[in-house]
């Protein structure tokens, strides 16, 4: 069995998958962010151990999506929002390989998200595509020419934080990124200051659904800043085919006529149609893409 871990800011899901990454079984629960980077990764190990307490087979080996600008190779994060405590820094492969005696590989979890969607997702097969999650933040990941391309620094695809979208505040310090017009915080924020109300990106979707005129202007704004980052992304990369995942695509209904006019109205230089695709695997995205990692991995150093 392969295992593949998603640690979140807000929970951890943990996997157990065949070799042809089928999910055999899942457990999630809660991150302790607070905890520092020794607290989150016990809870993956403790969740993982309970699976494989149920579960007959043997482990071969274990993949871990985690939030943050990672070394994928050396196996630590390099930097962490400020949702996390003593987390940059942390060697999370190491710690993981001592505690199973297994090996270990750690990928940004857009990274897994993507290698997820592209190995059984929405855009199975696919040679290029690009992947977006919405969620806390925002994230992106580039698959080119059919492998996954992370940049000499880790940080390639992070789309969440380029400028050019206004000029509001954004969490990492930076200002005008389309994570202040996109991300989950944001989407409650900017309802906030529309109409004096505190609601959670999903309360703000819900009264979207039911005609709230602030409500559907926040989403419709975000639907458009989505596009306008699709749209730089497909004019620098020449990439026609985006998968968009995350907690606030499961509003999807509410952002997708906004990126489809703005798509339509300002095409890229191509020529090509852009196909934009909801995730499929949902919250399995990440785990089932770092356990994909880990498979890839391990197939090298049998091939070797």
């Amino acid at each position: 069995m392969l295992a593949g871990v998603d640690i979140g800011g807000t929970a951890t899901e943990v996997v157990l998958c065949t070799a042809d990454l089928g999910v055999i079984d899942r457990l999630a629960v809660p991150t302790p962010a607070d905890g520092g980077g020794a607290a989150m990764v016990a809870a993956a190990l403790d969740t993982l151990r309970l699976l494989l307490d149920r579960t007959p087979g043997r482990l071969l080996g274990v993949g871990v999506g985690a939030a943050g600008v990672v070394d994928a190779r050396a196996g630590w994060i390099l930097v962490a929002s400020d949702s996390f405590r003593d987390w940059a820094g942390f060697p999370v492969t190491a710690t993981v390989e001592e505690a199973l005696g297994v090996p270990a590989y750690l990928d940004n979890d857009v990274n897994a998200f993507l290698r997820g969607e592209v190995a059984r997702g929405a855009v199975a097969g696919e040679r290029h595509a690009f992947g977006m999650t919405l969620g806390t933040g925002v994230g992106g990941a580039l698959w080119l020419d059919g492998g996954l391309y992370d940049g000499p620094h880790g940080a390639a695809g992070e789309i969440g934080h380029v400028p050019g979208f206004g000029d509001l505040r954004c969490t990492c310090g930076g200002r005008g990124h389309l994570e202040t017009l996109a991300s989950g915080r944001s989407i409650a924020a900017r309802y906030a200051e529309r109409t004096g109300r505190r609601a959670t990106a999903r309360r703000v979707a819900e009264a979207a659904a039911l005609g709230d005129p602030d409500a559907c202007a926040v989403y419709e704004t975000a639907g458009a800043a989505v596009a306008r980052a699709i749209l730089v992304t497909a004019g620098l990369l020449d990439i026609t085919t985006f998968v968009i995942g995350g907690g606030v695509s499961r509003a999807w209904a509410l952002l997708e006529p906004s990126v489809r006019r703005t798509l339509t109205a300002d095409p890229p230089v191509s020529g090509q149609p852009i196909r934009v695709l909801p995730a499929h695997l949902g919250s399995d995205a990440v785990a089932v893409g770092a356990a994909s990692r880990a498979r890839a991995e391990l197939t090298t150093v049998t091939r070797v």
